[in-house]
């Protein structure tokens, strides 16, 4: 239990995550189960909870596509029915603008098609489909130019 509630200090985790780090440590399976069960019990493992915060977290500070989500949350050991109902929600445009947003800050380039080849190569790293990456970079670009930064 004090390993169980070390690993959960440090950051929230799923339970195959903490099941996972148990096994590493050397704790027998039936050990585990019942760690994990008073867990539960006692609110502090819930895999739906872990899911949401994980893809707040990811909304919030580094969007990424719905797709890239689901992969991160099935590396993080969650049942398919978990990450399904978690990522339904997400808006890949409305994501996909935001973390647009941030890199074009940074971005010194001038000519719209060096601008258009850095961003929607960022944005596809971020799992974005192209359709949503060039609605993005136009709507990016459209702003900055709007704003005085470039002329096209």
């Amino acid at each position: 239990m004090s390993a169980a509630l070390h690993s959960l200090t440090r950051r929230p985790r799923s339970e195959s995550e903490l099941r996972s780090r148990l096994r590493q440590r050397g704790f027998e399976d039936a050990h585990i189960d019942k760690t994990l069960s008073k867990l539960r019990e006692q609110g502090l493992t819930d895999d739906v909870a872990f899911a949401r915060l994980w893809t707040e977290n990811r909304e919030s500070f580094s969007p990424r596509s719905r797709f890239l989500l689901q992969r991160e949350l099935r590396k993080k050991g969650l049942d398919e029915e978990i990450i399904a109902a978690t990522v339904e929600g997400v808006d890949e445009e409305s994501s996909a603008y935001r973390a647009a947003q941030k890199k074009a800050r940074i971005l010194k380039t001038s000519d719209y098609s060096s601008f258009q080849g850095k961003l929607i190569g960022f944005l596809r790293r971020r799992g974005f489909g192209y359709d949503v990456c060039r609605r993005t970079v136009n709507r990016v670009w459209q702003e900055r130019s709007e704003g005085g930064q470039n002329a096209q």
